[in-house]
């Protein structure tokens, strides 16, 4: 008897190694920065020009990622019913691992989720997935005041409007190229898994905006024209 709860002990345990060497094998193996980028765009590209391939989305696939996840590439988009990222980049089951939040603002939970993918699906870039017209930053741009929780994610886009009343043009667009730049940078800082991978050249974060009429996702930067002083 006590042979043979040693032997299913030393299973398990063996299992469970098995286990985290793959893991950790998926983490050395992900898809490199550059190329990850380089597959968003180009499924943006076909997206856009509606001319998608709509790949990796038949039954097929669902058996193959039923085994386990390999995701080239992480996304920390809006919940805006208008941003599907896997049908904004073409992409199919089993290539994005998305977190999504009104605003793409980051939290505790949505941070979690994110080292998760960086730390044990070996993901190497993160797109922080700003919009056009975001619902979330228009409110923050106008301080719409709100007593439920609504309140408190509007004030994590606060910063972001500050920053962006420097730049000239639309005060809402603005913001949101804004709000996707603080949120990379918070990104980028946040310790240990995140900063320490970035750190190590082993991670990008790049903010993007989506436009939610012409289909096109273009890298987040600040304007090189200040607002003008009244």
């Amino acid at each position: 008897m006590k042979r043979a709860a040693f032997l299913l002990v030393a299973t398990i345990t063996w299992v469970g190694l098995v286990s985290a060497s793959d893991e950790h094998s998926h983490a050395e193996e992900g898809v490199a920065p550059a190329e990850a980028w380089k597959k968003l765009e180009e499924g943006n590209a076909r997206y856009a020009a509606n001319k998608p391939e709509h790949a990796h989305q038949d039954a097929a696939r669902r058996t193959e990622t039923a085994k386990g996840q390999k995701p080239f590439a992480a996304v920390l988009a809006c919940a805006d019913s208008r941003v599907g990222p896997e049908l904004v980049f073409d992409q199919g089951l089993g290539d994005l691992f998305v977190v999504r939040v009104a605003g793409n603002v980051v939290d505790d939970t949505a941070l979690a989720s994110l080292e998760y993918a960086v730390k044990h699906l070996g993901v190497k870039l993160i797109v922080v997935l700003g919009h056009s017209k975001c619902g979330a930053v228009d409110a923050a741009v106008k301080q719409v005041k709100e007593d439920s929780h609504l309140g408190k994610l509007t004030g994590l886009i606060k910063e972001a409007v500050e920053q962006s009343k420097k730049w000239s043009g639309d005060a809402v667009q603005n913001a949101v190229s804004a709000n996707a730049l603080l949120t990379a940078q918070r990104l980028k800082k946040s310790g240990p898994v995140l900063k320490k991978s970035v750190k190590d050249g082993q991670l990008q974060i790049v903010p993007a905006v989506y436009d939610i009429e012409s289909g096109a996702v273009k890298k987040a930067e600040e304007p090189k024209q200040p607002a003008e002083k009244k």
